[in-house]
């Protein structure tokens, strides 16, 4: 039997997240919101899931542009692509593992083959929740860059959720955004940061070794890069938000800038981030120092995310770790 909610304890999936006695904007919520009010176009699909991917804003503000399908992700997507080839810019939310695995044939065929102008949007991505298999989106990020014409974007975090919402919005054709909702506000004086499609941002320099992340592990990175620096060793950190079309000029600037590279993903090793570097660098002949870092080739158990992260690598040490351990473990 299927079931869900849109409680999750220890999610943040709540239609209010509270971080100490402060709640937490709903950054995508308020972002998806903002631009309907700019771009009569822009139309929103649930699959009885309003409150966990924020999307109540736009049913309560916007009633007559929100569609809910219910919990039939392939219909869905099918009634998007009607929509979207009658003018609408449709955004479709559930879970990453639904939005991905279920309705995978309809994707294939509705959106990615005729290029459909659809925005898919999982929540939940990776080891986010407590609900293990059934819920834990691994291999969403290899399944839709096997897709030809489907975009893969993954913002580092609250600082970028809006720019991502409005890239994906002005992009052609159809995109699958992964969206964590993030467990603590941004920092006072935090600024916003920019996504531009296909376009790698650095945001840490550093000539012994470059970490490219994405998603919720690009914090992560950034707190790697600081232990590295402790040891003596300088890293770059690169945030990939787009997974596809990946930067090139990015990841081989950097091999030849480092010699050494470390991918950092909320996602199988397999297919995801660490796979999209790694053919970049064989199909250019670069000789370079390569480590993954994210879910091995397992599926994981239900947890909470901290202990579900530490028990399968996705931790700032387990970066470090790994990047020390490309320059021969002299730094450990």
């Amino acid at each position: 039997m299927n079931t869900r909610t849109d409680l999750h304890l220890g999610d943040f999936t709540a239609s209010a997240s509270v971080y100490g006695n402060q709640a937490i904007p709903r950054y995508y919520g308020e972002a998806l919101l903002e631009l309907a009010g700019e771009n009569p176009n822009v139309v929103c699909l649930g699959c009885d899931l309003s409150a966990s991917t924020e999307t109540d804003l736009f049913r309560d503000r916007l009633p007559e542009r929100f569609f809910m399908i219910g919990m039939q992700e392939a219909n869905a997507v099918g009634t998007a692509a009607g929509m979207a080839r009658m003018g609408d810019i449709p955004f479709v939310h559930s879970f990453g593992v639904f939005m991905s695995r279920r309705p995978y044939d309809q994707i294939a065929m509705q959106l990615a083959y005729p290029k459909t102008n659809v925005k898919l949007v999982g929540f939940l991505p990776g080891l986010t929740t407590l609900l293990g298999v059934s819920h834990q989106a691994i291999e969403d990020i290899a399944l839709m860059r096997a897709l030809p014409n489907m975009t893969v974007v993954e913002p580092c975090g609250p600082a970028q959720i809006r720019a991502a919402v409005r890239a994906v919005a002005a992009h052609p054709g159809p995109v699958y955004l992964r969206m964590e909702r993030p467990a603590t506000p941004l920092a006072e004086g935090e600024e916003p940061l920019e996504l531009h499609i296909g376009r790698a941002q650095t945001l840490r320099e550093g000539a012994d070794v470059a970490i490219f992340a994405c998603g919720l592990m690009v914090p992560k990175a950034l707190q790697a890069a600081e232990q590295l620096r402790a040891q003596g060793v300088q890293a770059a950190v690169i945030n990939m938000h787009t997974i596809k079309p990946l930067d090139r000029d990015a990841v081989l600037t950097r091999a030849r800038q480092c010699r050494s590279i470390v991918t950092a993903e909320n996602h199988s090793i397999i297919g995801g981030l660490g796979t999209a570097v790694a053919e970049v660098l064989a199909e250019s002949g670069m000789a370079c120092r390569f480590a993954r870092v994210g879910v091995a080739d397992t599926f994981a158990q239900g947890g909470s995310t901290p202990f579900l992260q530490q028990q399968y690598g996705l931790t700032a040490e387990h970066i470090a770790r790994a990047a020390s351990g490309l320059l021969g473990g002299a730094h450990v």
